[in-house]
């Protein structure tokens, strides 16, 4: 049994998160694999919890009931080597986990939470993504270009916030890599290469899978998960 936790704030209106169900379903029948998955409010997530899966799903549907318990268990998963999915305010919330407890900057911070704030990795974008399809391109050897079998997708989003573009340099330093970008080259995904799948991506994946073609991110983030149980 292939055990998957997704960390969210669940609301069965919010399409994102009922899609996410739906993914999960469509790459478990595909792969052939038997997965149980279960949401939990990010209120209530300890090491405990997180001592007990296979794999870590950090929802859409930002800001959380808690950020410190957010980002703990995203720092637990990638310590330990569990795969962990951010697509989203996931995505923007590995982010700052990355930046605080990697790069070294304990002030990183999300503008959701703090618009004032004096080191904000994640901004409110200029353009609201929400509800529209871009394409995107992937960076040659990522690991995400070997998952999808190409160098560009479309994918939709639903976000309102970004990438501050001011940190990239800053975020350019680390191992956390970014290797999926728009037109605009504006940053859309990023992975740790040596991590068995530690993958952040801005666009919503589970909102294009069906049962027929399940997404690959989220074929690829189940089967590390099976490969972990």
């Amino acid at each position: 049994m292939t055990r998957l936790l997704i960390l969210g704030e669940f609301d069965p209106s919010f399409r994102p998160h009922a899609a996410t169900n739906e993914a999960i379903r469509h790459s478990r029948d595909h792969l052939g694999l038997d997965v149980a998955s279960e949401w939990m409010s990010t209120a209530q997530v300890d090491p405990g919890v997180l001592s007990e899966v296979d794999g870590l799903w950090i929802a859409p549907g930002s800001p959380y009931r808690s950020m410190e318990r957010t980002l703990a268990a995203i720092r637990h998963a990638r310590e330990n080597g569990i795969p962990c999915f951010g697509t989203c305010g996931g995505c923007q919330h590995m982010i700052i986990e990355y930046a605080r407890n990697v790069l070294g900057i304990e002030d990183a911070q999300h503008a959701e939470y703090d618009p004032y704030a004096s080191r904000l990795f994640i901004s409110e974008l200029t353009c609201s993504l929400a509800g529209r399809s871009m394409e995107l391109q992937f960076a040659p050897g990522s690991k995400v270009a070997r998952i999808y079998g190409r160098r560009s997708a479309t994918e939709e989003y639903y976000c309102n916030f970004g990438v501050n573009p001011d940190v990239i340099p800053t975020l350019r330093k680390g191992k956390f890599r970014i290797v999926g970008s728009d037109a605009e080259g504006e940053v859309r995904v990023l992975e740790l290469p040596r991590h068995p799948f530690f993958v952040a991506t801005l666009f919503v994946p589970q909102t294009s899978s069906r049962p027929e073609q399940p997404h690959p991110l989220v074929n690829a983030f189940v089967r590390a998960a099976a490969g972990r149980a």
